[in-house]
């Protein structure tokens, strides 16, 4: 993470992840081939239980927008029923999920299958969370000024706690005043950023926020 200067304005830092607290290729490398290659087992897994079924509704549900919306996707139609073929159904969800990833969309449904697979994964130990060497000191400084900390990423609040209270340098959660994604809104809307400041309780400008993204 670069170094930033600090305006004298600024009592809250918000960070962004990938590219910023976090090497691009740990999302790229790591994160997205787990997904890829553990999906059809991870949802025959689950299918039966509430937390996968939530998930699979909230992804059609997307699909559904996004046929309405005339995007070329694929046909998602998953009925999660007694009546359901299930192979069927999950070559569905499948299907649907990775037309998501190669597309590089940032769909809430798309990040919160995501974060329950990733948090299985971390749970078990084949994943830990990366953060460059300079990120903690400098957390750790801002706080020390009377910052407050918080992370702002498309990816889920669940991923996001979980990248850092399984991350190479240990547990890192009580770094952070708290987490936002896209239920705020996408990181290009200005409208996201006064929610934001809405809730952490403070003005739009006393925010700095840090990120690789560059388009506005």
């Amino acid at each position: 993470m670069a170094a930033a200067t600090v305006p004298a304005n600024t009592s809250v830092i918000l960070l962004d992840i990938e590219g910023t607290t976090t090497p691009i290729t740990f999302v790229k490398d790591i994160l997205f081939p787990y997904i890829r290659e553990n999906l059809e087992e991870y949802l025959s897994d689950h299918w039966e239980e509430d937390e996968c079924k939530q998930d699979v509704h909230l992804l059609k549900k997307q699909a559904e927008e996004d046929q309405r919306q005339n995007r070329a996707c694929p046909v998602h139609t998953v009925d999660q029923t007694v009546h359901t073929d299930e192979e069927k159904a999950i070559r569905e969800v499948v299907e649907s999920v990775l037309w998501q990833m190669a597309a590089d969309r940032k769909t809430t449904a798309l990040k919160q299958l995501q974060g329950h697979m990733w948090r299985a994964a971390y749970h078990s130990g084949k994943i830990k969370g990366e953060v460059y060497q300079d990120v903690v000191p400098a957390i750790r400084g801002w706080r020390q000024r009377g910052m407050k900390v918080f992370i702002y990423s498309s990816g889920s609040v669940e991923a996001q706690k979980l990248l850092f209270g399984y991350s190479v340098e240990g547990d890192l959660l009580d770094l952070f005043d708290g987490h936002f994604d896209t239920n705020v809104g996408a990181k290009v809307e200005s409208k996201s950023y006064e929610r934001i400041a809405e809730r952490i309780g403070c003005a739009p400008e006393e925010i700095m926020f840090l990120t690789d993204v560059t388009r506005g």
